[in-house]
């Protein structure tokens, strides 16, 4: 247990029954007191709500049973424990205070000892149990900090393919979100790009070198390979329940469509692209564009936006590229900031 007193609240419509329970308990908690329904669940509500609930069942207005179910279906009091302190005790009675989510009964008229007992082992309880919550919550967070630490890596070892620093993934990645709060996601959401967008090229690790690095065009069968790579990073990803992957998987496969349909793998157009992939084509393309590559030189970014904007509704999404415009001080301060020194 802590080393804090636990707080308890004393909820019962009889002042002697609420004086009685303060005297058992005040040297060892502390206590609140409320004198109907209404009161209790104020008090419960409060930013700082108490730890154990000692709850009458007759009482004028809303009965325990009703505060209980009222504290049990609300998010922010349903971990509070209750226990019933009652003269009315029929088998029924029990069974309704236990389905509504009431972990113990304590009978009128009350014995100090039990009080102390009972509420000594469901305070025990509650402390062991939320310091499991906090444990599971914390491992909880290193997995999903371990697992997107392994999905960003991915995206860097798919980029050193033909990136020798893989700084483009990061660039790319941060444009993303800032495309994405444009474009109205909310910051988890924009967040969730940010973090999926480094995944879009990861089926380059099935390419040939002899084809991302080769330095002159691609012919028609180095083009068709090439372009395998969306799928390829469909397939490696694969089904997943988790949110993230999910985005990752519709980037991958989706960032090579066009606006007007005429992209790859599958030719989708328009609103039938998804938005992750919609915003990672402008990004990847111009962070493309404005890099050095085996086959080209850099291009100034002003050409590369000039770019985006005649190609606005053939190969981009033609509400986005104002957005990507719009926004271009945010974009070049994050090239700024992951700069890469083999681009002049």
């Amino acid at each position: 247990m802590n080393n804090e007193k636990f707080s308890i609240l004393v909820v019962d419509d009889t002042p002697e029954n609420i004086d009685l329970l303060l005297e058992i308990l005040k040297d060892d908690y502390k206590v609140r007191a409320a004198i109907n329904g209404e009161q209790a669940l104020k008090i419960a509500r409060l930013k700082v709500a108490p730890d154990l609930i000692l709850l009458d069942v007759m009482m004028p207005g809303i009965d325990g049973f009703e505060v209980c179910r009222q504290l049990k279906n609300d998010p922010t009091t349903s971990h509070i424990p209750i226990i019933f302190v009652t003269a009315k005790i029929t088998t029924s009675d029990e069974i309704e205070g236990f389905t509504l989510g009431a972990v113990d009964y304590i009978t009128k008229p009350i014995s100090p000892p039990i009080v102390l007992a009972r509420v000594k082992t469901q305070l025990a309880l509650y402390d062991q149990n939320r310091e499991l919550d906090r444990k599971v919550r914390e491992q909880t967070r290193d997995i999903n900090d371990t697992r997107l630490k392994i999905i960003q890596r991915l995206g860097r070892a798919a980029e050193f393919k033909d990136d020798n620093t893989g700084l483009h993934v990061m660039r790319m990645s941060h444009y993303a979100r800032v495309l994405g709060i444009a474009a109205g996601m909310s910051e988890a959401m924009a967040d969730m790009m940010l973090d999926a967008a480094p995944m879009h090229d990861i089926g380059k690790i099935g390419i040939p070198d002899s084809i991302l690095q080769k330095a002159g065009p691609l012919d028609d069968n180095e083009w068709i390979v090439m372009q395998s790579h969306t799928q390829m990073g469909e397939d490696i990803i694969g089904d997943d329940n988790s949110e993230l992957l999910q985005m990752a998987k519709a980037v991958a496969i989706s960032h090579h469509e066009h606006w007007d349909g005429g992209g790859y793998p599958k030719g989708l157009a328009g609103e039938d692209i998804p938005m992750a992939g919609r915003i990672v084509a402008i990004v990847d393309v111009f962070d493309a564009l404005t890099s050095v590559r085996p086959y080209k030189r850099s291009w100034a970014v002003e050409d590369a936006l000039t770019y985006l904007q005649d190609n606005s509704g053939m190969q981009f999404d033609p509400k986005l590229v104002p957005l990507f415009v719009e926004n271009i001080d945010k974009i070049l301060a994050i090239k700024e900031q992951y700069f890469d020194h083999a681009t002049p």
